[in-house]
């Protein structure tokens, strides 16, 4: 049995916000009570949790992990020890691997591989259209059987409203959410970071907010006429999250996340350093300013990382011709105590919220510390200090704008089905 004590247990499913102690056994909690509860247990593994949040297992519903295909840059084995090292318990992968994630024989293999090398669960993404061409749909029912949690073009959105309401109609009868990449490809042709005026000084060709905003949108509409679960992938502009607020308020299935590196930072901070080329781009000040309301006052369901690794030889190249893509696991905590909670924008339950129920309820599942649940938990400091060093990643890549940061705050263990699979 493991003993997790002396922690502060945070846990928005039962409002919990206490010193707890958390009894283990296999792969289940056994019991949760007051401290020192369980201080006469013999032959105990001890995890002392003093000065820690303890929380349930945090989820990262957008990763690429880019098996199959492209494992030159990730793997389902260094992206899960990645994701572990970040204090994630359970990542979704996104369906733009190599072959294209859209059948079920692609799901039975993410999901083997991930049960014999992965460091935190796997629940994986399949493609909404064969071969996310956005001309015919995918075999969706066939991926849910064999494990996917959602469905999605991600990479490009679902190519045309005809599509986009065959695929929500289709999967409302599966009871799956549609996860949108939110982009109009007319306005965003050939754009490598969002328009404005650092993108005219820089003499770079900029996609304006309202590529995204229109797709969001047309999507809104449609999830109005299908009654389905739309899900707004890394939203970044304003004008988007306006759209979403507006379905919410009509009681339209409609939620969306967003991403660390677009709560903090902003396109100014380009530069030409392919390091800080993501799509959808980073967003002007005002943008950023909204999205951080939208976290706070619950218009965003989740924070997501987005975690895209390139290797070293295709992503160091010059800014036009570099993939859209950046790492996230490792910093995702660090950077959302930084810019959300010690500036006093959220407080540590929403952050917990944002990582745990808030994911869990997109995606149909349940994240709670209470007996009988798996034992998948997260353990963070708010106030150790400690350095991101690319080099000391698990990860394949190393294409991270945030390397040499210091955070004040951060994953300190990660446990999945009861197992220590991280410990700083």
């Amino acid at each position: 049995m493991l003993l997790i004590r002396n922690g502060r247990v945070i846990d928005p499913a039962s409002k919990t916000d206490a010193a707890m102690d958390i009894l283990i056994d296999g792969e289940v909690i056994k019991e949760v009570g007051t401290p020192g509860k369980f201080s006469s247990l013999k032959d105990v593994q001890v995890i002392d949790a003093s000065g820690l949040i303890v929380a349930p297992g945090f989820i990262d519903m957008h990763v690429h992990l880019r098996e199959p295909g492209q494992e030159s840059s990730e793997t389902i084995e260094t992206g899960t020890k990645s994701a572990a090292r970040g204090g994630f318990t359970a990542v979704c992968c996104m369906p733009n691997t190599k072959p294209v994630h859209d059948n079920a024989s692609i799901t039975r293999f993410i999901v083997d591989k991930a049960r014999s090398v992965g460091a935190t669960r796997v629940w994986p993404i399949g493609a909404a259209s064969v071969e996310s061409k956005g001309e015919a749909i995918a075999e969706i029912a066939a991926m849910k059987e064999a494990g996917i949690v959602a469905v999605s073009d991600d990479g490009k959105p679902i190519a045309t409203a005809r599509l986009a309401r065959q695929v929500m109609d289709y999967c409302n009868s599966l009871d799956l959410p549609v996860i949108e990449h939110s982009e109009d490809v007319s306005l965003a042709a050939g754009a490598v970071m969002r328009e404005g005026v650092t993108s005219t000084r820089l003499g770079l060709r900029g996609m304006p907010g309202a590529a995204e905003s229109v797709c969001v949108a047309r999507d809104v509409q449609i999830a109005e006429l299908t009654g389905g679960r739309l899900h707004v992938a890394h939203l970044s502009a304003k004008s988007s999250l306006d759209q979403v607020r507006w379905a919410k308020s009509r009681g339209l299935r409609v939620t969306c996340e967003v991403t660390p590196h677009h709560f903090t930072l902003i396109d100014e901070d380009v530069q030409y350093d392919s390091r800080f080329k993501m799509n959808p781009p980073l967003a002007s000040r005002e943008d950023r300013e909204a999205l951080i309301a939208g976290l706070a006052d619950g218009a965003v369901d989740a924070i997501a990382t987005d975690h895209a690794p390139h290797e070293p030889a295709i992503k160091d190249v010059e800014f036009d011709r570099a993939p859209f893509g950046i790492l996230g696991f490792e910093t995702a905590i660090g950077l959302t105590l930084e810019r959300l909670v010690h500036t006093g924008k959220i407080s540590l339950l929403r952050l917990v919220e944002l990582f745990t129920t808030g994911p869990a309820r997109v995606l149909g599942k349940e994240r709670k510390l209470a007996v009988g649940q798996p034992a998948d938990i997260t353990l963070f400091s708010t106030t150790q200090e400690w350095k991101y060093d690319v080099k000391d990643s698990p990860s394949k890549s190393r294409n991270s704008p945030f390397d040499g940061r210091t955070f004040k705050g951060g994953p300190m263990a990660t446990i999945v089905a009861g197992k220590i699979v991280y410990k700083r």
